[in-house]
Order: C-alpha cells, then structure tokens, then sequence
C-alpha cells in the first residue's frame, strides 16, 4: 500500500513539472519578433565620366598631401590643442571605459563583507527563551546581551545562458569604434578646416595686394586728371569722379583687412590659442599648382569615410543590444554562494569548523505578468536599429554625392579660371589703351574708369576662383575619407 502511496505521488510530481514546463514554453513561444531589414550599402562602380582606377588620393597621408610647411605646422598644432578634438578624446575614453564595465558584469562579483552587531531580546519570547535554557558549551550561557561577528567572502554570479550580457559587452566594444571613427572624423573635418581658413588668409592677403596696385594706378590717374584740369582739357567733374573710385578702393581695403584679423583669430581659434600672427607665404598665391586628385572607386568610402565606418559601428551595437533586449523575455540564472566566519565572541571566531558559515543558493526569475516595460525596451531596440540603418544607408550616398559634386567643381573651376585669365590679360590692356586715349582726348574719362574697375574686379575674382580651387581640393581630400590618418 505504502509502495503505491509513493507511486501515486512521483506521478503527480511529474505531472506538476510537466505542467509547469509546458506553461513555460507556451509563455516563452509568445516572446515578439520585430523583423528589420537589413542595410543596403550597393554603390555604383564608378563616378559619373570617370574612370574605375583604384588610385585614391584619400588614402594619401596629410603631411603628403598638403606641401606648404607653415599649413602643417598649423595642423600639427590644432592636433594637439584644439579644445574640441581634446573633449572628443575624453569621449573615446569613456566609451573604452564602458567596455570594461560590461565586461565586469558577466563576471562573478566577490564582496569581503565584515560586521559587529549586539542584541538583546525580551526573556519571555522564544529567542528569549532558547537563550535562557541552551548553553554554548557546559557550564557556560549565552552571553546577554548577545552580540555577533562575522567576516566572509560572498559571491554573485549571473549565468549568460542567453548572451546577453556577452552582446551588451559586444555592442560597448562597437560603441567605442564608432567614437573612435567619430574622432577620425572630427579630424578629417579639423585638417580640412585649418586649409580652408589659411587659403582664405592668403586670398585675402593677395586682394589686398591688388588694391594697392589698383590704388597706385587710380592716384596716377587722379594726378593725370588734374593736369589735363588745369590745361582746360577735363572738368571738374572727372576729378572729382576719379577722387571717389580712390576713396571707394582705400575704404575697401580697409574692409578686407578687418576679414584678415577674423580670418587669422579663426584660424588661431582652430589652434586652441590667443590671436597672434599668423606665419605664412602669400606672395606666389596665384601661381600655386593645382594638383591632380584621384577619386578611386565609391566602394573605397565604405573603408575610408570616418562617418561610415562610424555609422556602420553603430549599427553593428544597435544589432547586438535588440538581441539584448530580446533577451530579457527569457528567465534569468543566478548563482550566489558565501564563504566565511561567524561568532557570538571573537575568541570562538577563528574556532573551526564550529565558527565556519557557508552558503550556496540558485536562482531563476523570469517575468511572468505585465511584460509590457520590457516589450517596451524591445520595440524602442528595433526602433533604434531601424534608426543605425537608415543613418548607414544616409551616411554611403552623402559621401558619394560629395565626391561626384566635388569632381563637378573641380572641372569647372579649372575652366572658370582659365577664362578668368584671358579676361584679366584683356582688361590690363585696356587701361593702358584707354589712358592714353584720354590724354589725346580721343575717349571720355568714363571709359577710363570703366577699364580701372573692371581690371580690378577682374583680378580679384580671379584670386576668389583660385582660392575656390584650392577649397575644392581640400574638400575632394575630405571628401574622399583624407587628413584623419
């Protein structure tokens, strides 16, 4: 009879764990799945008339790219100094400090724990009791009041039985490449900057130069008037319009100095020091040789962009912590143990195995009702990799576009500037033309001032276009993933 008590009861053991299984999996087979579609990261394989030679200026590193020796000692400078690139590093380093924490958290933690307690309770209770009636040893009571200490290690540890953690310390390791690639990128942009503003100083130094030239010619041309005044030739009213294309060009250069001071604070900004001079070589300005850029293939940005590879990090981490999130539907494995010493009086505390305390405890929790906070998490997980996804694809047109428009640039700026040339050449003629016209009355002194003007415009936005190319240059190395390495 006894035996078929025993029986009756393992089969209904076994019945209530079966039960109990099947309700887990029926509970665990509801756990949601948010689909989200992979990244399309498909570029055409050339530019637009160019042709599919691997050659790649942006691999070409910036001290070879950039020639002038006062530019890389400015570079050189920033890349130390400049506050924003420093508080950038920081970032770099929390990042690689958050991988270690992750790490540390699959991981058993191990606390020395140590403490001293007193207690007293009433006689008439049953601690009270059980003190009163049991001895510690023959002849000898509890101590009242009672006191305790206790020293010992303890242990807690979370089992990953579904990576969740290893993926949490995965996404911190992509996190902190993506800053690292963030930082590469603020240097690509950084090194850029520097080259724009220090040819933008040296423009202006070179429209500065003109004016003074332009100035000189248009003081002649006064004195000229003057003369042909006095011998009854002009009138009044050419002085005087001479007189004002003077003050007009000497109020000018005040003007474009006012732009050399913001340009050289700018440019001491990028630095990260007060203003002061800025060392450089404008003289041969307008000579300088417009280096031939190659682009590469498009799929060479995948590899050389900083924003991309930093886009396609984040996507990589966004990927591992949906997986995290996922994984909090599951239940969770704890194991806790403790190792140590306990006793009522420090002189029993070493006394073993009497004094010895021990403990080892398993644990699962899983969530049961009301799910809906972590089915929250998981949706905001998907959301935020739909996100990396789209800012993968973003970041792979915005560097092809940038480089087909900076190819674009670059050609019609060279025949911009070769017209700009002829132009210039033709206009310098006829100022010469049209003085000595004038001076044997055979044209009006307007037309000599047209001839000034126009020379002068000319010429300045013949610097402008030249400063254009040089940008255009810097902004094709930029674009095309240069300056960082």
């Amino acid at each position: 009879m006894e035996r078929i008590r025993k029986t009756v009861t393992k089969m209904k053991h076994r019945k209530s764990l079966l039960v109990v299984m099947i309700a887990m999996m029926a509970l665990y087979s509801c756990v949601p799945t948010r689909e989200v579609r992979d990244e399309n990261v498909a570029v055409p394989e050339n530019y637009q008339n160019q042709s599919t030679d691997t050659v790649n200026t942006g691999l070409v590193e910036w001290r070879t790219f950039f020639k002038d020796p006062n530019l890389i000692a400015l570079i050189d400078s920033a890349l130390a100094k400049n506050q924003e690139l420093n508080i950038m590093l920081q970032q770099v380093d929390m990042a690689k400090n958050r991988i270690q924490a992750k790490k540390g958290e699959y991981l058993p933690f191990v606390n020395l724990q140590a403490g001293a307690e007193v207690e007293k309770v009433g006689e008439y209770t049953r601690n009270g009791a059980v003190e009163k009636n049991l001895e510690v040893k023959e002849d000898e009571e509890f101590p009242e009041p009672l006191t305790n200490y206790m020293v010992g290690a303890f242990a807690t540890w979370e089992l990953d039985v579904w990576k969740k953690l290893r993926n949490e310390k995965k996404a911190a390791v992509y996190e902190y490449l993506s800053s690292v690639e963030g930082k590469n990128f603020m240097v690509t942009n950084l090194v850029a900057e520097i080259a724009d503003s220090y040819y933008e100083l040296m423009a202006l130094d070179n429209q500065m130069a003109i004016i003074d030239q332009n100035l000189e010619i248009q003081q002649n041309a006064l004195r000229m008037v003057k003369l042909q005044k006095q011998a009854a030739r002009a009138t009044e009213l050419a002085v005087k319009r001479f007189q004002a294309e003077v003050l007009k060009n000497q109020s000018h250069k005040y003007e474009i100095q006012q732009e050399i001071v913001e340009a050289e604070n700018r440019l001491n900004f990028l630095i990260g020091r007060s203003p002061q001079h800025i060392q450089r070589e404008s003289d041969n300005f307008i000579d300088r040789p417009i280096d031939s850029i190659y682009a590469g293939i498009p799929s060479q940005l995948l590899q050389n962009r900083p924003d991309v590879r930093s886009a396609e990090f984040e996507l990589a981490a966004a990927k591992l912590d949906t997986k995290a999130a996922r994984a909090n539907f599951y239940p969770q494995f704890t194991i806790k143990a403790g190792l140590g010493l306990e006793a009522f009086d420090t002189k029993y505390l070493t006394t073993t195995p009497e004094s010895v305390l021990y403990s080892a405890i398993g644990d699962m929790v899983a969530p049961l009702i009301n799910r809906n906070a972590i089915k929250a998490q998981y949706k905001n997980a998907t959301a935020r990799q739909l996100q990396a996804v789209y800012e993968y694809e973003k970041s792979i047109l915005n560097a092809y576009i940038e480089v087909a428009n900076q190819l674009s640039n670059i050609d019609n700026l060279k025949k911009s500037y070769e017209l700009k040339e002829g132009q210039i050449q033709a206009l310098t003629e006829s100022i010469d033309l049209s003085t000595r016209l004038f001076q044997s009355a055979r044209v009006e002194y307007i037309e000599v001032l047209l001839a000034q003007r126009e020379a002068l415009e000319s010429k300045m936005e013949l610097v402008e276009t030249k400063k254009d190319q040089m940008l255009a240059q810097v902004n094709m190395y930029r674009s095309l993933g240069g300056g960082w390495n």
